[in-house]
């Protein structure tokens, strides 16, 4: 049978891919994006399985409104996909209030307003699935992005209750982690606070240790498999990295995290009292 999408964030990168896997192989397809003049291509080409949505996912009025067109224009929804998001760039100290509300706004509210609208649909329909995009950067954090990692922390720590709270309806969660890949993340999307002279070089270095990050970037074109694996799977991952680089980046943080929780036990049960 085919399954109806509700996808944010599809003028291009991973949310436009996996609209185009979707629409492929014979599903239906809400997708939205803050012009629709984007997604006029997949209308024409896939005609009533695609429906184009205008949506800000920071308005949460606007957000109800498109889960409910969506699931009255197809009668279903049954995979949601938190795609919609951004890269603010800059140093801690460097991030305004604005930018950092703005990328909380975006990254984290414009989830969780898609997921709570979408949740009673999915439970009167018996389960779904829910992808929720992510980043390596949502599981480990790295110089002059800190603001969009904890944006990222943020989205995995009330993903991994949220999968908790609905098995019992059916319902599945993945937060898919992707490392680098040749989206427009770092590009014409992204935001760059005010740069403070003092961290040049904490900049360079950064800088650096990206470009080693990212020399093999993966492409979009190729997750479109690996996403529909994993919302057919019976038993679907909370977790799944894409590309082959977040494997070792996590294998090497959580390393150290243990060894250094390990070191301070004695610390810690002396604080139990």
């Amino acid at each position: 049978m085919a399954r109806t999408w509700f996808i944010t964030g599809t003028s291009r990168g991973f949310g436009r891919e996996w609209a185009q896997a979707a629409l492929e192989r014979g599903d239906r397809v809400a997708a939205t994006a803050r012009n629709t003049e984007t997604l006029k291509d997949l209308v024409t080409r896939y005609g009533d399985s695609a429906l184009a949505i205008e949506l800000d996912v920071t308005d949460r009025a606007a957000v109800l409104a498109a889960l409910a067109q969506a699931n009255e224009h197809f009668g279903r929804l049954d995979v949601i996909v938190n795609n919609a998001g951004y890269g603010q760039f800059g140093m801690v100290e460097e991030i305004s209030e604005q930018e950092a509300r703005a990328q909380f706004e975006t990254n984290v509210f414009g989830a969780l307003w898609v997921t709570q609208a979408a949740l009673p649909y999915l439970r009167d329909s018996g389960g779904g699935n829910i992808i929720q995009v992510s980043s390596i950067g949502g599981i480990s954090a790295f110089p002059n992005i800190g603001i969009y990692n904890a944006s990222k922390w943020a989205l995995e720590g009330f993903s991994q209750a949220l999968a908790q709270e609905v098995a019992l309806f059916g319902v599945k969660v993945t937060l898919v982690e992707p490392g680098g890949f040749n989206t427009d993340w770092g590009g014409s999307s992204a935001q760059h606070a005010a740069a403070l002279p003092a961290y040049e070089k904490v900049r360079e270095i950064a800088a650096e240790a990206r470009s080693r990050r990212t020399a093999s970037p993966g492409d979009p074109a190729a997750t479109r498999t690996a996403i529909l694996k994993i919302v057919d799977a019976e038993k679907p991952p909370l977790r799944v990295f894409f590309g082959s680089a977040p494997l070792g980046i996590a294998t090497a943080d959580y390393e150290s995290r243990l060894a250094e929780w390990k070191e301070w036990q004695p610390v810690a049960e002396e604080a139990q009292g």
